[in-house]
């Protein structure tokens, strides 16, 4: 299992995924797509990425909107794994 990042490291590890935010213990970026199913081929390619890396988003659809939170719930932090598979996510769509 991972550690929970040192506060004082966030940003080592926030420069790598300059599009997400820090809000308190979670990562969270918004994707928004032109049609509904785009932002639905988006989620099915978030969610292969998740399944190989063992690590599991929050996902939040609306309509063409997708919300997606990362947090180490077994550490109750922000380890190494949520930022790389945010720089995975972000991979998709930049």
């Amino acid at each position: 299992m991972a550690d929970l990042i040192d506060p004082n490291n966030l940003d080592n590890f926030t420069k790598k995924v300059p599009e997400w935010e820090i809000d308190g213990e979670n990562l969270t970026r918004t994707f928004e797509f032109d049609e509904f199913m785009e932002a639905i081929d988006f989620v099915n390619s978030v969610a292969e990425i998740a399944e190989e890396a063992l690590h599991h988003p929050d996902i939040d659809i609306r309509f063409n909107t997708v919300t997606l939170t990362l947090t180490t719930h077994d550490l109750g932090g922000l380890t190494k794994s949520d930022f790389d598979v945010a720089a995975r996510v972000d991979n998709l769509v930049d």
